[in-house]
């Protein structure tokens, strides 16, 4: 064998070390880059949607309806867990 191949294979196998590490960097950097751009587009929606269509104001009528609803509920759940525990 000649020397000189011995060092060409060695500069090879670290040129392709060097390669996979730019790809592996490019690889990153293009996902960090489109995480980037869906969140900021997640957040424009968000705002368009929020100016366009706002949420009804509730009104005293319903929460007053609600408040029986949620007692109803609170006691469902009490005693299902009671008989829970009971066996």
């Amino acid at each position: 064998m000649h020397p000189n191949y011995e060092s060409k294979g060695r500069l090879m196998e670290t040129n392709l070390v060097i390669e996979g590490f730019k790809f592996m960097g490019l690889g990153m950097a293009t996902v960090f880059a489109f995480l980037i751009i869906l969140i900021v587009a997640m957040n424009a929606m968000s705002v368009i949607i929020h100016k366009f269509f706002p949420e009804p104001k509730a009104s005293s009528e319903s929460s007053n309806t609600n408040s029986g609803d949620n007692k109803k509920v609170i006691a469902a759940i009490s005693a299902a867990i009671k008989h829970h525990r009971e066996g």
